[in-house]
């Protein structure tokens, strides 16, 4: 198959090209915005058409939370009208995509984990348009398979445990928010659900990934520091009242996964497990970097 993956150089587009070369029995065309704009009819078109593309994995979205709040006419053009684009492009080529979708279709107020079939109620312009995103390529496209996850970490990119490694070794106190529970997701693992499903074969509908397991921040916090040895910072737990943002958070939106597992035949490793894997690479090329320093 000719496969189309957007959004090449973020976090869950770097962890696919690393899966593409275990998966040579395909033909990838990696894209990011300079060699491909997915809010281009024309140009989403014609690349799908020029390539003989038979499905898409659409990685590519505006991810900046708060910032979209302000910066709600392009956030919409890339989350909610490109998968859109997407969808019927590949849709006359009979082809399918996969959208990558989030946690914040929900408002976070289930006290028990989400299932695929529950009422979204996004509180945010990220997640209004991330579920406009999801409608739009269902419509479009018969053969469209969303998976929503949450939470998502890599060793690319900038994300929430670099930053915490960061700051743990600046600072000597940091405050993290106690009261909003999930789960982290490690990209890699997303990344290779996403190729076992390619490779199983296209089943639409809405899915649920991300690791097992629940933690809140303060939680996935304490376990980076402690992974990456970092003992001379004190992390302290904050209300979510006490760190305002412009952008809501769903303060419960742990994800169940049963649908993916059962459908595809996925085990998913426990949260932890997954930290500890990025974290030791992490580590590693901190101890490379400073050998060539």
């Amino acid at each position: 198959m000719n496969i189309l993956i957007t959004g090449c150089n973020g976090q869950l587009g770097n962890e696919m090209q690393l899966l593409e070369k275990e998966n040579p029995q395909h033909n990838y065309f990696n894209t990011d915005v300079s060699s491909l704009d997915i809010t281009d009819e024309t140009a989403v078109n014609e690349f799908i058409c020029n390539n003989n593309i038979d499905g898409i994995v659409n990685c590519a979205a505006y991810t900046a939370v708060d910032k979209a709040e302000s910066d709600k006419e392009l956030c919409r053009k890339i989350n909610a009208d490109a998968p859109k684009l997407l969808a019927e492009a590949i849709e006359k080529r009979d082809g399918w995509l996969i959208q990558v979708s989030t946690d914040y279709v929900f408002n976070g107020t289930n006290h028990t984990p989400y299932t695929e079939d529950e009422p979204t109620c996004p509180d945010s312009t990220y997640g209004e348009t991330k579920l406009a995103g999801e409608q739009g390529a269902m419509a479009a496209c018969g053969r469209t398979m969303i998976i929503r996850t949450a939470w998502l970490y890599s060793t690319f990119g900038n994300n929430f445990v670099k930053t915490m490694i960061r700051l743990g070794k600046e600072k000597e106190s940091l405050g993290v928010i106690f009261d909003q529970i999930g789960t982290p997701t490690y990209a890699r693992d997303l990344a290779v659900a996403i190729m076992t499903s390619i490779n199983h074969g296209i089943v639409p509908g809405i899915y649920h990934f991300s690791n097992e397991g629940v933690c809140s921040w303060y939680d996935f916090t304490k376990a980076i520091h402690r992974m990456a040895g970092i003992t001379t910072c004190h992390v302290r737990p904050l209300h979510t009242s006490e760190y305002p943002t412009p952008a809501c958070r769903p303060a419960y939106s742990v994800l169940d996964k049963t649908k993916i597992k059962t459908t595809y035949g996925i085990e998913i490793p426990h949260w932890e497990e997954s930290l500890q894997e990025c974290v030791d690479i992490l580590n590693g090329q901190e101890r490379e970097g400073n050998k060539q320093g």
